[in-house]
């Protein structure tokens, strides 16, 4: 391929959409990015508009190309990222909505996830989840009920998708998604690759409206300038592959709206006892798939941006650690964003956010330090899960999205784990991973080894508090999260 060429990826999250174009070494050539409405009908409830998301990832492809001041006939391949879970119907013939889309955190589906207790152990052992409103099946159950949808969708006139598929089907006109994404729907068999005839009848959900399952990297079309669409990977994945942990025991932190981390597992599913996920990590072409532990965090930037746009304590994301740097520690006082209740390792969808430990003596500079260290003690909740299912023990952590750029939350990941954090030159690596699987599948980049040797890294912390203090701060940290449990009252 020749240098003149470059590789775009779409990021769509959950917050905005941005399109990223990466020369052949790796780096960022030209970002677009904008945001899209959050939508909160009910308490608990969480939605999205499937179609201005669209026409903001038409602009950000527009203007990401132009900015990098190339023509579309030099992008070489372009790979697609998103936001998991979050549930997409839409009328096959006019190709809209036919009802909200429903965003991954959202808890509607609680009295239906508890209502199909009876096949928690068929979900957790074909599709590697657990009974959880995170998931897309129950999403997709309960659209199909409320709306009146179901015979529709059984005739395959209403099709589902996540948000790859969304951006598949304008993109290329192909009703697919791939692996990784699809092991998120509670629907398929992760150790096929396939829909579960099991799993549908328990779900409710009818075969016909779905995609067909793809590999993560292959081109599945090209788009209307001719250019190639060539990976698909739901964001952590895209990370995953993108910090370059191709080998079993390799782990990524993203730190996005949301966090998580991922353990390559190789080629066979790890079974968690410890609340993770069993995951799909990635599979290129028609090779095996590689599977991953996962523990799933549901509110950790987004608590900081929370804290921007509902309480007003800052102008931006970016001036949380300037607040927070304006006290030495957080004042005994702990924040538990448990807004849409608790992901990994506890998965309470009965529980609800608390600040704890409040006295005459906290202020907003205490608040804002008590915010990044929940991000901090939520990790070290699921790194001790994944220590035990895996047997065995962090010592390092490759950390990337956006708020990596926070250096004060960086030490203190470094001193909660008690591990060094490092952070890579490509920060954006969720974008990355999705621009190397379509590099991959078009002959962009060549090997596994060509990405290994792109990696860089730009920064790292060690720890420096004492394993007292640690310890102490831990046990108030746990302290705090028992108080967040039980405070929805279970309906029928």
């Amino acid at each position: 391929m020749p240098r003149s060429h470059y590789v775009a990826a779409i990021d769509q999250g959950t917050t905005s959409s941005r399109c990223i174009v990466f020369d052949e070494a790796g780096n960022i050539v030209s970002v677009a990015q904008r945001e899209h409405r959050q939508i909160f009908p009910k308490p608990g409830w969480v939605e999205h508009d499937a179609e201005e998301i669209w026409r903001n990832v038409q602009a950000v492809l527009a203007e990401a190309v132009s900015g990098a001041g190339i023509e579309d006939t030099r992008i070489a391949a372009l790979g697609i990222t998103n936001q998991r879970e979050t549930t997409v119907l839409w009328d096959r013939e006019t190709g809209r909505p036919v009802c909200p889309t429903v965003v991954w955190q959202d808890t509607r589906t609680d009295a239906l996830t508890r209502a199909l207790a009876e096949h928690e152990g068929l979900f957790k052992e074909r599709a590697g989840l657990p009974l959880a409103t995170y998931f897309a099946g129950p999403k997709i159950r309960w659209l199909l009920d409320a709306y009146g949808l179901r015979e529709r969708a059984e005739r395959g006139e209403v099709l589902f998708g996540t948000m790859d598929s969304w951006l598949l089907w304008n993109l290329t006109g192909r009703h697919i998604t791939d692996v990784t994404n699809a092991s998120r729907t509670m629907l398929m068999n992760i150790h096929t690759l396939a829909w579960d005839d099991e799993l549908l009848d328990a779900m409710g959900v009818p075969r016909a409206m779905l995609p067909e399952i793809r590999p993560s990297a292959e081109v599945y079309g090209h788009t209307e300038k001719g250019v190639p669409v060539a990976s698909a990977l739901g964001d952590q994945q895209a990370a995953l592959f993108g910090q370059t942990c191709f080998a079993p025991g390799e782990t990524k932190s993203t730190y996005g709206s949301g966090s998580f981390l991922l353990m390559n597992t190789g080629d066979e599913p790890v079974v968690s006892k410890h609340g993770l996920l069993t995951t799909v990590g990635y599979q290129i072409g028609a090779g095996p798939a590689t599977y991953a532990l996962e523990g799933a965090i549901a509110v950790t930037g987004s608590l900081v941006q929370w804290l921007r746009d509902n309480l007003g304590l800052i102008s931006s994301a970016a001036e949380i650690e300037t607040l927070a740097k304006t006290v030495d520690d957080n004042g005994g006082c702990y924040f538990v964003p448990a807004f849409s209740g608790l992901f990994a390792p506890h998965w309470r969808s009965d529980a609800r956010g608390v600040i704890a430990g409040l006295t005459g003596f906290v202020n907003k500079g205490h608040i804002a330090r008590a915010v990044l260290e929940a991000t901090a003690w939520q990790t070290r909740e699921v790194v001790d899960a994944m220590n035990a299912d895996s047997g065995l023990d962090l010592t390092t952590l490759r950390a990337d999205g956006g708020m990596t750029a926070d250096n004060l939350l960086m030490q203190t990941l470094a001193d909660v784990l008690a591990v060094p954090v490092i952070r890579p030159m490509v920060a954006e690596t969720t974008a990355l991973g999705a621009a190397y699987a379509a590099g991959l599948a078009t002959g962009y980049w060549p090997d596994l080894d060509t990405l290994r040797a792109n990696w860089h890294k730009a920064a790292e912390w060690r720890p420096e508090i004492d394993e007292a203090a640690r310890e102490r701060e831990y046990r108030n940290w746990k302290k705090a999260v028992a108080r967040t449990l039980g405070w929805v009252e279970q309906e029928g």
